[in-house]
Order: structure tokens, then C-alpha cells, then sequence
């Protein structure tokens, strides 16, 4: 579902240039940081490389389960 949304003039600037330099569009930007704040705030003891490496995690394929013979 999609729903348009008033952000600043100054957020969408911000997505743009380091959307550019992770090579996000500026609206999958503004959901990458979405989701480190969610992830940072159900856990404020992780630090931010620990909620990267989730993100990053969660990204990758899943290639199947591991069974045990």
C-alpha cells in the first residue's frame, strides 16, 4: 500500500544525497532510515552497526534450511 505523504523540503534534499551514495531512490531512502529508527527504538541498546547488519541480513536471499542428517 502506498499513501502520499508532506515531507520537508530539507528531509527529501538529505534522502536524495545519501540515497544517491547508497544507491536508493529518495522514497527507499526514507524507508531504510524508517527502518533503523523502528529497529533503534524496539532496541536501544544495539548500536547503529549491530541495526545495519540487520538490515543488510534481512536483504540477503534465503538459500533454504540447513538439515541435519
Amino acid at each position: 500500500m502506498s499513501i502520499n505523504v508532506k515531507l520537508s523540503d530539507s528531509l527529501v534534499e538529505q534522502a536524495k544525497v545519501y540515497g544517491h551514495i547508497e544507491h536508493r531512490s529518495v522514497p527507499k531512502q526514507i524507508e531504510y532510515w524508517s527502518q533503523i529508527g523502528k529497529i533503534a527504538q524496539e532496541n536501544p541498546d544495539l548500536p547503529f552497526f549491530m541495526i545495519r547488519e540487520i538490515l543488510i541480513a534481512d536483504q540477503e536471499p534465503v538459500i533454504g534450511e540447513y538439515v541435519f542428517n
